[in-house]
């Protein structure tokens, strides 16, 4: 039987301000976030990166260079030097404890960035006691299996995980009638989700029986970075477990017209 996750607890699919909804706000800034919060969502999506000192900073790109008016490797410099970087001229980067910490109820899903990043990211949430509150995720098989052997030094909870690369092209190929003995073995040790782009292209990447496989092994499956309308529908109608986006107003109304938007958190249009 699959395990339950205070983190995909949750009445139909998730919506997740992805980078803080960065189709409004300079991304993963606190006033990105803090629209998000404003506009009714209550999932959070950030990347995570460490300084030399070892402060997780929510931030996506391993450099300060293409989104803020400094530059430089993250991994290589001081936190006290990050934070005087402002993105888009304007937003400090926050801490990944300043995100959690002004939000008590939000649940951030956190993507692994950087090797560096595992054990600060690890005392972090120690320190916050945050594991019912994130999911973790990373594009490396390799990050998402170190963190997974350091969280019992910190904690004996169940901690939300999604499946790494080769996890994600295991179960694509289940979709397609391929074996995947591995991927059984992976979904039994934990994995909660698959976070998957919605298409490659022109392509679908999540379709139909991709959906129905991932959920025969009790795997939710959120897509991203889905910014457009016809795509949103596309997804809920098959079934979708949760939708990540820069376009918040979009998919608050897409979910609206469906009856699925959080009646709890359902707030005024922006």
């Amino acid at each position: 039987m699959p395990r339950s996750y205070a983190f995909l607890d949750h009445a139909g699919p998730i919506p997740f301000a992805h980078r803080g909804g960065a189709g409004g706000r300079p991304e993963n800034s606190m006033a990105a976030f803090q629209r998000a919060i404003d506009l009714g969502y209550r999932y959070l999506e950030t990347d995570a990166h460490a300084t030399t000192d070892g402060v997780v900073v929510a931030f996506h790109d391993r450099t300060l260079d293409r989104v803020t008016d400094s530059s430089g490797a993250i991994a290589r410099l001081p936190y006290a030097r990050v934070a005087k970087a402002r993105i888009g001229g304007t937003e400090p980067i926050p801490r990944l404890e300043d995100i959690l910490g002004t939000w008590p109820e939000a649940r951030v899903n956190i993507d692994l960035k950087d090797a560096p990043v595992i054990g600060p990211l690890a005392q972090a949430l120690h320190r916050t006691q945050a594991w019912d509150r994130v999911c973790i995720t990373s594009f490396s098989t390799r990050r998402l299996a170190q963190m997974r052997a350091r969280l019992p030094l910190f904690t004996d909870r169940d901690v939300c995980m999604s499946l790494g690369p080769r996890g994600v092209m295991a179960l694509r190929a289940k979709s397609y009638g391929g074996a995947t003995d591995k991927l059984v073995r992976l979904a039994a040790t934990g994995i909660a989700c698959a976070q998957v782009p919605h298409g490659l292209g022109p392509v679908p990447f999540v379709t139909e029986a991709f959906v129905s496989k991932a959920h025969d092994l009790g795997l939710k499956v959120h897509a991203w970075t889905v910014n457009d309308a016809p795509d949103m529908d596309r997804l809920l109608d098959l079934g979708i477990d949760g939708i990540m986006t820069d376009e918040l107003i979009t998919l608050r109304q897409v979910m609206t017209a469906r009856d699925l938007w959080p009646r709890a958190t359902a707030q005024p249009q922006a």
